[in-house]
């Protein structure tokens, strides 16, 4: 469908460059984008996106609105929390542009579903914060032939690069393997700062404009690195490997896998405690042995009190500072760091651990 008058007065700013014109603007209303994650990344991605007139974009998530996303989330307002974060995106997105076509999944992205979702969209950018996710979009999207505009954040940091085009490289190129797990935090658990996924997220939306029009230098074999602190980008230049198992001359993986087991992320299996039973504990007399695993720079958001502070880097060489022959209980800032401390702690003979639920973040709930 070619472009109306007002869509034309609406991106007039576009089409006065030459190197979009009315020719590329009119690329741009009949492209497709899937944004895979509508938090801190798909956030910019979709906004800028949508602002600039691609006509069809994907929404996938399968997570709700939380007050803690609204410090960097910009795409959902205070009045959503709670509902759908497709539904509350969606909204604002129509808002910003009632020429826009949207497809919502409500739902995770799975080995089960990425093939069927993927090939509905002419690009895909990744705005996910974990490598189970990552590596299932990168394989969905060489398999499919798609390109992915990829993006990550961690507190200051963030990076950016272009795979999955026809002679470029993907990002098993890159990372050929997942970091151990629980080396790398989330957000959630690491934090990170508000306005640095509007940066990356902004930029990816860049990278998915040049694709659609065919202008500029497209990111592709380049890892664009983020220094926030700083204030400066660098970037590591990667080339296509013909050995990789996903883009390589003979791939290996011609279908999607288990991502979870790939990257060993895999639900833990831990004895828990709740934060109202071991608040129940400490009223009485009855703590046990606390080992708080989280970073020193997490304790200033609180203690338990009698806690012993070993960050998880640190438990294998002082794994001597906790006791077998007591009932320890292990916490980090969710729950999700602990759990992978006591399936080590577990292999090296200690029996009597307890991971707490929800980590300090449910204890300091209970005020």
């Amino acid at each position: 469908m070619s472009l109306t008058r007002e869509e034309l007065e609406r991106y007039k700013r576009h089409t006065i460059l030459p190197e979009i014109g009315v020719e590329g603007q009119q690329k741009i209303k009949n492209a497709s984008v899937l944004i895979v994650g509508t938090g801190g990344l798909g956030s910019p991605i979709a906004m800028y996106l949508a602002a600039s007139g691609v006509g069809h974009i994907g929404l996938i998530d399968f997570d709700v609105v939380d007050e803690s996303n609204l410090q960097r989330q910009i795409i959902h307002k205070s009045g959503n929390v709670g509902i759908s974060k497709t539904i509350s995106a969606e909204a604002t997105l129509k808002e910003l542009n009632p020429y826009l076509k949207v497809s919502l999944f409500n739902m995770a992205l799975t080995a089960d579903n990425a093939l069927d979702i993927i090939k509905q969209f002419d690009i895909v950018t990744d705005g996910t914060d974990n490598f189970a996710t990552r590596y299932l979009v990168n394989d969905a999207c060489v398999i499919s032939g798609k390109v992915n505009v990829f993006g990550s954040i961690r507190q200051f940091e963030g990076q950016l690069s272009v795979f999955g085009t026809k002679e470029g490289p993907c990002y098993r190129c890159l990372f050929p393997e997942p970091p151990e797990p629980g080396t790398v935090p989330s957000c959630a658990d690491a934090g990170v700062m508000g306005v640095l996924p509007g940066v990356i997220g902004t930029l990816q939306a860049t990278e998915v404009i040049k694709q659609i029009t065919g202008i500029g230098e497209p990111l592709t074999g380049r890892l664009l690195n983020y220094d926030a602190l700083g204030m400066r980008f660098s970037e590591v230049k990667f080339m296509k490997d013909p050995d990789c198992p996903c883009c390589g001359d003979n791939p290996a993986i011609t279908e999607l896998i288990d991502y979870d087991a790939f990257c060993g992320t895999q639900q833990v299996l831990t004895a828990d405690i709740t934060a109202s039973e071991l608040k129940e504990m400490h009223m009485k007399n009855e703590a046990p042995f606390l080992v708080d695993v989280r970073e020193p720079a997490e304790l200033l958001q609180g203690e338990i009190k009698g806690a012993l502070n070993i960050p998880m880097r640190e438990v294998q060489v002082r794994m001597h500072e906790i006791p077998k022959e007591q009932t320890v209980v292990v916490y980090c800032h969710l729950g999700i760091r602990s759990a992978h401390v006591i399936e080590y702690l577990v292999k090296q003979g200690y029996t009597k651990l307890f991971n707490l639920t929800g980590g300090y973040d449910a204890w300091e709930s209970l005020g």
